[in-house]
């Protein structure tokens, strides 16, 4: 399996080292600055083969280029978005796949946060680096997508096996419990959630990788297709992009 480490940076962004161990080729995940890259490589004994961006943003991007010219390593990125990915050798559309060393990913066109957000899904290893698209308890914002180019994404990701890891792009769990538990009150997944993510980063420990199962529960982006969450913002028996459409209004102005 896939040997993924996490490094925090900025206020709350993750930037992940993934090494397949058989090749040993070592991918980094939307890097926002090279420093604790290179210097997180370093210490592993890590040589540096790809970087893999889901998006354009800057905080996903602004260390492609000085890591690129610290290794020669190869920019893989989103072909649907391909004249804002600094530095991109690869591009990968949606049904692609895309081998890091032995290990297979598979490409998703999730496009809502931005037109052109992709995510790798590394299924032998249970691992979704899934950008901005999907938080913990949360999701991207709506910059340059539609409800229902999201709400679609979002369902695309939530049909993925339970076991999934969950490796999104910050640390934003805390914040997005506190929104959740004002649209689905009575969600007991979404409570144990809190209560997990509580004790977690009162530890000091991060709330990333969550598990899809979880998500699929206690996330309200997840869930608007479920009576009882549009019920309980008064939209029973609407269609479920107006009803997401709602919840992401509401956590806009949260």
């Amino acid at each position: 399996m896939l040997d993924i480490r996490q490094i925090p940076v900025l206020s709350d962004n993750f930037i992940y080292l993934v090494r397949e161990p058989a090749s040993g080729a070592v991918a980094v995940v939307d890097p926002a600055v090279a420093g604790p890259v290179l210097e997180e490589a370093k210490r592993l004994s890590w040589k540096i083969t790809h970087i893999l961006n889901t998006h354009h943003h800057p905080d996903h991007v602004g260390g492609n280029m000085e890591i690129k010219e610290a290794t020669g390593c190869v920019i893989v990125g989103p072909g649907h978005d391909p004249d804002r990915i600094p530095g991109m050798d690869v591009e990968v559309r949606d049904g692609d796949s895309y081998d890091l060393g032995k290990e297979r990913s598979q490409v998703f066109f999730v496009p809502g946060h931005t037109r052109g957000h992709i995510a790798y899904w590394f299924k032998d290893s249970d691992a979704l680096f899934c950008g901005d698209t999907m938080f913990s308890i949360g999701c991207g914002r709506l910059f340059e997508g539609t409800p229902q180019q999201m709400w679609t994404s979002l369902k695309r990701l939530r049909a993925l096996p339970p076991a999934t890891r969950i490796y999104c792009a910050h640390e934003y769990t805390e914040s997005n419990i506190r929104f959740a538990v004002t649209v689905d009150p009575e969600n007991e997944a979404l409570r144990k959630r809190e209560r997990d993510v509580k004790a977690l980063r009162a530890a000091g420990k991060p709330s990333v990788p969550s598990l899809l199962g979880e998500e699929q529960a206690a996330n309200p982006f997840l869930r608007a297709d479920a009576p009882e969450l549009a019920a309980a913002i008064g939209m029973a028996g609407r269609d479920p992009v107006d009803v997401f459409a709602e919840v992401r209004k509401r956590k806009d102005v949260f």
